[in-house]
């Protein structure tokens, strides 16, 4: 039982760090009087991914040094961080949805397996044509979506107030991606029959067992 419970309560952590970052991140993008505070939450995500890739570096020491110059280079730079900070937080929205696109689309090009495609080959080996036809359209409907996402927060980031960006870019980001997941499961539930296709968990492991930087998939 312990040892059941011990996924559950590592997704219910991840999830509600998730959360917590999304509050941060709205609270110090829409902030009216943004200070050191604010820019120190901007930065946040790219120095943790920077430190994680010094500790794991050959060079370790090395690394660690590069990653505590750039810290006092930003700490040195804070004037002109604090007043471009939300621009990072433009950055890591719309380049992250940009880079997902990407993984998808890339998929698609001649001679290439659809990622989608490759995430239902994981679980059933090779797909019947009926199959292989709908992961390519689902590989499409990946990309033209996160491919919508970057260009919404471009467009909002330009022409909304600065809040009304936040909650879409902050707090609406990841329901929009859980929401079209359901959605593309439920589309699939309809047009697939159960044959050919996967239960939600065990689209999870598929996904688990594939790249860690790619939102996942369920077939």
């Amino acid at each position: 039982m312990a040892a059941r419970l011990v996924p559950v309560c590592k997704g219910m952590a991840a999830v509600g760090l998730c959360i917590a970052w999304s509050l941060a991140a709205h609270f110090a993008a829409a902030a009216r009087t943004p200070g050191l505070l604010e820019a120190a939450v901007a930065i946040a995500p790219a120095l943790m991914l920077a430190l994680v890739l010094a500790w794991r570096s050959a060079r370790r020491p090395a690394g660690l040094a590069l990653w505590l110059a750039a810290c006092l280079v930003l700490y040195a730079a804070r004037g002109w961080l604090v007043a471009h900070y939300r621009w990072v937080f433009l950055l890591q929205d719309a380049g992250f949805q940009v880079l997902l696109g990407l993984v998808f689309g890339r998929t698609l090009r001649s001679g290439q397996t659809p990622l989608v495609s490759q995430f239902a080959a994981m679980l059933r080996g090779p797909l019947p044509p009926a199959v292989a036809r709908y992961t390519r359209r689902a590989t499409w409907a990946w990309t033209l979506f996160f491919v919508c996402m970057a260009t919404l927060s471009l467009l909002l980031f330009w022409l909304a107030p600065i809040t009304v960006w936040s909650v879409f870019a902050n707090l609406l980001g990841l329901p929009l991606v859980v929401l079209m997941f359901v959605a593309e499961y439920a589309v699939r539930r309809c047009v697939l029959p159960a044959a050919d296709r996967a239960g939600l968990w065990e689209a999870f492991a598929a996904y688990r067992r594939s790249s860690p930087g790619v939102v996942p998939r369920a077939y």
